[in-house]
């Protein structure tokens, strides 16, 4: 019904940035929560971002306020996450999630 696909991950060394993407097929967006999730092998995944399509609130895991933004694109298939003054521990697996659809991810990781 829906399919998902994150993209924009990549290597980048602490203190740059990164812009991540998450396109969604099948189905636009509409009137929903969109989230960002990151794993780690070996780690459970984490909840990092949300935000609420209708009204555009949006809501962060503390390790992150201030240094990422999500946001929706023009097209209502789109939703990104800009992350800037990256820190090795962001590095990660980054998942893309609406309703019951996952993304298969897109790695980001960050060197010192």
């Amino acid at each position: 019904q829906v399919q998902l696909v994150e993209s924009g991950g990549g290597l980048v060394q602490a203190g740059g940035s990164l812009r991540l993407s998450c396109t969604a097929s099948g189905r636009t967006f509409s009137s929903a929560v969109v989230n960002w999730f990151r794993q780690t092998p070996g780690k459970e995944r984490e909840w990092v971002a949300r935000i609420n399509w209708s009204g555009g609130v949006t809501t962060y895991t503390d390790s992150v306020k201030g240094r990422f933004t999500i946001s929706r694109g023009n097209a209502k298939n789109t939703v990104y996450l800009q992350m800037n003054s990256l820190k090795p521990e962001d590095t990660a697996v980054y998942y893309c999630n609406y309703e019951w659809y996952w993304g298969q991810g897109t790695q980001v990781t960050v060197s010192s």
